[in-house]
Parts: C-alpha cells; sequence; structure tokens
C-alpha cells in the first residue's frame, strides 16, 4: 500500500474536526514534517485561528515515533486529550492503518493519593496521622470538599484533580494528594497497585503521544531522573510561556514558616539532641527574616549566611537521624517519616543552594503583606540548561502565537539557548523559524492606536488624563473593554475612577471572583469591562462583540526593582550587550503581543487596541515593540478612534437586534 501524503492525512484530520484547511496550517505541517525527518529543530509562529494543534499532530503521527507534546495552559491540554487526539486519531486509521494510543501524564501531585484518602494525612503538632474527613466540620467547606472526593474516588478511573467537577480548593486537595517527595513508592505502599499516578505513567509508557505541561518537562528537564518516556519528538506548544514556566521549577524558596513546619514534622522522629539543634537553627534564620533586608542579595549579609549553615547543617543531621530512628507508637510511622524527610530536604536542599552561591544564581528577599517574608532562590538564566537538556538527541518543536519578536526569531531563540538562526557548529543546534501568519486580515479587523498625547505614564502614579481618555473610549465602544494594566494597583485605581464616572458600564476588576467567572460575566454581557494585570494578558479568550476595545495602560516592562530581571539585564550589560533590549524590551514585546491578541479571535471580530503611552511612538524602542504586534491598521487620531468605536458598537448593537 502506498504510504499516505500529508495532504491527505492533513485534510481527513481537518474534515473529522470540522475544520477547512488553511494555508498557514498547511505551511506548518510541511515544516513540521521536515524537522522531524531530518532530526532538526523549528520555532513555529502560529497566528490565532491556524489551527496549529493538527498543524503538528499531524505529521508527528504520520511519523510513528513517540511523540511528547507540553503543553502550558490546562485548557489546551484537555483541548489536545479530549478533542483533537481522539478525532485526529480515528480519522488517520484508515490512511495509517494503525491507531495510535495516547496519553495524558502530570506530575504526581495532581493526583488523588489512596493511601492519604484511606489511612489519614500526617499532621505537624502530634504524632500520627489524623482523619481528615472527621477534623474538618461536614457543613464547612473544606468538609465538604473533602467528602466530595470521597466519592468520587469510587468512581474516577484517573484519581486527575482537573477531572473532579466543580474543582475543590487547594488546601482540601493538599489533604488528598502527595508530592513526588512524599510518596511512599508503590512497592512500599499498600495502595500501589491501584495508585492512580503510577497508572498514568504506565498508560504514558504505551502511549505514542504523551500530552504533558511545561512543568514536568522542566522536572524531567532539571532533575536528571527521567519523569517522562522515553521519545524522539518533542512539540512545544505556548512556548512563549516556556523560559518561565523552567525558571519557577528551578526556582528554590525559604520562609519561617516552611522551616518551622520542617521542625514540628521531624521534631517526635528523631533523638532530642537532633530536634534542638534543627529548632535552634530555625529560630536564628526566623529572627534574621523579620529584619528589612534589601532586595537582591548579591553578597548573602554575614548573619544570614551563618544563619543558613547553621540551618543546612541541622536539616543534615536530622535526615541521618530520622533513618536511624523508629517508634512504633507512631501510626504508618513511614508515611509520616516520609513527609517529614520530604520536608527537611527540601529547607535543606535550598539551604545549601544558597550558601554555595552560584554565580549562575540570584538570590533576594521579599516580604508580602499576606504571605511574610521568604528568601528566594533562581537561575540567571535557563537558556543552557535548555540548551543542552531541551535540544540533545530529540527533535524538538516550538510553537505559539508570539515567538517572532521585533521581527524575528533570535530574541525567543537566545531565551531558549540557541544561537542566531543560521550559525553553524558542531555544537550549535540546528534551527530555523517560520512565521505561517494568521487567516484573520488584521488591518481590516484592528486598529492599533496609540494615545500620543497622553503624559507620559509615571510609574504607579494616578493618570487622571488616562482616566479621561479610557472614559472616552469605553463610552465610544458601548463597553465592550478589556482592560490590560501593568500592575494591580493600577487595574483597582482605574476601576474605582470609572465606576463613578461610567456606572452605566459595570467594571469587573481581577481578584473580586475567581477568574473563570469573571471572564464568563465578561463575555455574556456586551456592555461590561473586565479590568486586570498579568493573567488577563494572556489567558481571556471572548470571540465576538463582547471585546471589541484592548486597552493597554502603559508598555508592561519589568518593574525596575524586580531582582531576576535587573540581575538578568546586568549580566547581559557586563557581557556587552544591550541588557534593555534583550531582557526589559523583550519581556514587554511577549506581553504586548499577547494582549493585543486578545482583540481578534474569530473572522467576524472587529476593534481597536488601544495602548494608552506615548512611548510606543517617541521612544527608540518603540518601532521594535510595534513591530512584535499584529499588523494592525496604526493611528495616534483619537477622533478617529471615536468614530470607529462607535460604529463597530452601533453595527454590534444592530446584529444583536436583528
Amino acid at each position: 500500500m502506498t504510504k499516505p501524503s500529508l495532504p491527505e492525512l492533513l485534510h481527513a484530520a481537518v474534515t473529522a474536526v470540522g475544520g477547512t484547511e488553511r494555508p498557514g496550517q498547511v505551511a506548518m505541517a510541511e515544516a513540521v514534517e521536515e524537522a522531524i525527518d531530518d532530526g532538526s529543530h523549528l520555532l513555529v509562529q502560529a497566528g490565532t485561528g491556524t489551527g496549529k494543534s493538527l498543524g503538528y499532530l499531524v505529521p508527528a503521527l504520520a511519523h510513528g515515533e513517540r511523540v511528547v507534546v507540553a503543553t502550558a495552559t490546562l485548557a489546551l491540554q484537555r483541548q489536545l486529550v479530549e478533542r483533537d487526539l481522539p478525532r485526529t486519531v480515528e480519522s488517520l486509521h484508515p490512511l495509517l492503518r494503525r491507531r495510535p494510543e495516547f496519553a495524558m501524564l502530570k506530575g504526581r501531585s495532581n493526583y488523588l493519593c489512596l493511601h492519604r484518602l484511606h489511612e489519614g494525612v500526617p499532621q505537624d503538632e502530634e504524632e500520627g496521622l489524623f482523619d481528615q474527613f472527621e477534623a474538618a466540620a461536614p457543613t464547612s467547606k473544606l468538609g465538604q470538599d473533602l467528602l466530595r472526593v470521597r466519592d468520587w474516588a469510587d468512581e474516577t478511573e484517573t484519581g486527575d484533580r482537573d477531572d473532579l467537577t466543580p474543582g475543590i480548593s487547594d488546601r482540601a486537595w493538599a489533604q488528598v494528594s502527595v508530592s513526588s517527595r512524599e510518596c511512599l513508592g508503590a512497592s512500599k505502599c499498600a495502595y500501589g497497585a491501584e495508585c492512580f499516578a503510577e497508572m498514568s505513567r504506565e498508560r504514558a509508557k504505551l502511549a505514542e503521544v504523551v500530552v504533558t505541561n511545561h512543568a514536568l518537562l522542566a522536572i524531567d528537564a532539571i532533575e536528571g531522573a527521567p519523569v517522562l518516556p522515553q521519545h524522539e519528538v518533542l512539540i512545544v506548544d505556548e512556548a512563549h510561556e516556556l523560559v518561565s514556566r523552567v525558571t519557577g521549577v528551578a526556582t528554590g524558596e525559604l520562609t519561617p514558616g516552611q522551616v518551622n513546619r520542617a521542625v514540628r514534622r521531624a521534631a517526635k522522629l528523631v533523638n532530642e539532641k537532633a530536634a534542638d539543634q534543627l529548632q535552634t537553627a530555625a529560630e536564628g534564620f526566623e529572627r534574621l527574616m523579620e529584619l528589612a533586608l534589601p532586595g537582591r542579595l548579591e553578597d548573602i549579609p554575614e548573619d544570614l549566611g551563618y544563619a543558613l549553615m547553621a540551618l543546612r547543617d541541622a536539616c543534615r543531621t536530622v535526615i541521618s537521624a530520622i533513618g536511624a530512628t523508629r517508634d512504633k507508637s507512631v501510626q504508618d510511622e513511614d508515611a509520616v517519616r516520609k513527609q517529614a524527610l520530604a520536608s527537611v530536604e527540601n529547607v535543606h536542599d535550598v539551604a545549601e543552594r544558597i550558601t554555595n552561591g552560584s554565580e549562575w544564581d540570584v538570590v533576594w528577599y521579599e516580604r508580602h503583606d499576606r504571605f511574610g517574608a521568604s528568601l528566594r532562590v533562581a537561575p540567571m538564566s535557563v537558556s543552557g540548561l535548555l540548551r543542552e537538556k531541551l535540544f540533545a538527541d530529540r527533535s524538538v518543536v516550538l510553537t505559539s502565537a508570539t515567538l517572532k519578536l521585533g521581527g524575528d526569531f533570535n530574541g525567543v531563540g537566545a531565551s531558549l539557548g540557541l544561537a542566531p538562526e543560521g550559525t553553524e557548529g558542531d555544537d550549535v543546534p540546528k534551527w530555523k523559524g517560520i512565521d505561517v501568519g494568521s487567516p484573520f486580515d488584521y488591518r481590516k479587523q484592528g486598529i492599533l492606536y496609540v494615545a500620543k498625547h497622553l503624559a507620559r505614564p509615571a510609574r504607579d502614579g494616578d493618570r487622571a488624563d488616562m482616566l479621561d481618555e479610557l472614559t472616552e473610549l469605553i463610552q465610544a465602544a458601548g463597553g465592550r473593554t478589556l482592560g490590560l494594566f501593568s500592575s494591580m494597583r493600577g487595574a483597582q485605581l482605574a476601576a474605582e475612577g470609572l465606576r463613578s464616572r461610567i456606572p452605566e458600564f459595570p467594571i469587573l476588576l481581577q481578584g473580586e471572583e475567581t477568574l473563570g467567572e469573571l471572564i464568563k460575566n465578561f463575555a455574556a454581557d456586551p456592555k461590561t469591562c473586565l479590568f486586570g494585570t498579568l493573567s488577563l494578558w494572556q489567558g481571556v479568550d471572548v470571540p465576538g462583540p463582547s471585546c471589541q476595545l484592548v486597552v493597554m495602560d502603559k508598555i508592561p516592562f519589568p518593574r525596575p526593582d524586580d531582582p531576576l530581571m535587573s540581575a538578568r539585564q546586568k549580566a547581559v550589560e557586563e557581557a556587552g550587550g544591550n541588557g534593555f533590549m534583550a531582557v526589559a524590551a523583550t519581556h514587554a514585546a511577549l506581553l504586548m503581543a499577547q494582549g493585543a491578541g486578545r482583540l481578534v479571535r474569530a473572522s467576524g471580530d472587529r476593534g481597536v487596541v488601544a495602548v494608552l503611552d506615548q512611548r510606543l511612538t517617541t521612544a527608540r524602542y518603540g518601532g521594535y515593540l510595534k513591530a512584535s504586534l499584529p499588523d494592525f491598521w496604526f493611528t495616534t487620531d483619537r477622533n478617529q478612534v471615536r468614530k470607529s468605536l462607535a460604529s463597530i458598537d452601533a453595527a454590534a448593537k444592530q446584529s444583536a437586534d436583528e
């Protein structure tokens, strides 16, 4: 039988999902096939509506080797496993003459732990375990969540938290799940044969396509012990998020609460001398954390250094003592011991990492009103790690709607550890970038408006002129506004100011309800506006008339006092590069590209992206930022924009009446 061609396969898959073939999707599929065939790497910018999931799934399935697909969001993981993969596999089966298996794989804490559910939860204050179902009042939210989990446990096939609907609080889930460090291991656990996490791993070993998340991909790369099955092809969707997700996994944190929890958990499992040593070290650390330390700690203060060394050494003593001490009076001692060991090992590892003082790490102190003080350590860059771990021994495809910043892929490529495109060398991963465009006609569907007449924004200052501008724009648009702010304070000030000025247009504010509820309410009522910060720049998908004006209050550069970003910028400058462009401008360009992408989500969408920051047209870096945005029709004429918004609003109202 003749091997089916890629166009045949793609046509069958697109038909099965009820879509239409698009030139960008075909170009993407051909490029992915070529990269897999020659073992090279590919960066693909595919705009919203391209159908990029099929653009990479079809050539990957046709190739017949094991593929790992890593995504950033739960929504895309579910779309792949529940919709795209089932339909694609069935549609390709007659042509491929095989039906590839697929599976979802997540970190252990995402799965229900049957040991925790049936045997109880180790508690900090007393020996043994306690029954979380008896401890929580049945009428409390926690009690109701736990009872729902117990009922769900009898019917779920996956034990995956995301399959429990409606969801439960993080506090409740913590009572019935374990981290990989806390897990007893299948061979030692009475419920090992039924373990949901172990079953998910077994399914992944047998599957041709494994869908996972960026965090698990990062753990697989960083920790050395493989958690993903061997694979020949890696596809990273939502790849613009990868560097921040890997950085998050590689970041360590120490807080007084976390250290005291480790002390309590270990106290009854070790000899008195070891327990006292850890208690004393914890008290010394807590005292120092109450002082007003500076943000970034380029040199660890002497007192803090001694406190961290004492903590590290005390943890080491306790780790040895836990292994040597047995106490049969402790109920389910193995589980209690494992949790204590996990807590102490985590404190030890972070304390040791900070005291070792690697030049590749950034250490800083933070204080939050709600969470208190913390000491954090993160890698200066993850590019070397990604180059070494991600691009060796497999073909890698990275795709997103926003990878081409400032006109090329080299900025994103550098953050991933890739040399400029076209660079030759024995140890240089071979890659290319392609932009397959978008099915949308951005110049006809959208306007990019820069309010050049407004005063240059000051950091977190009140902007009366901006509120005047926002008021006029929202009135012209008839509501329908997504407000993207560079800080939560900015969003709050704008919401407070506009609620009294234009009460006829409800203003929803991030944090006042769950994000899901806010987006649902925003989409349901065209007169409503939604204001917020970071997660709204990337997480809102509201096609249609409810979102016809996207406002950015100012260019979203990192805060000047952000320890990690400022350290990265300084490192680039010391190496002879332009730190501002490599770090701050790239960060802002990525967010602005994502934010502008909220406007046009379907072929019938029309509207305006309004940037209330004159620097987009007056600053030297403005051209780089503009080149990162969709190719909207551009203007600084406020009267023209108000007329356009009013016309779009009138058309939307007429369509709704019909």
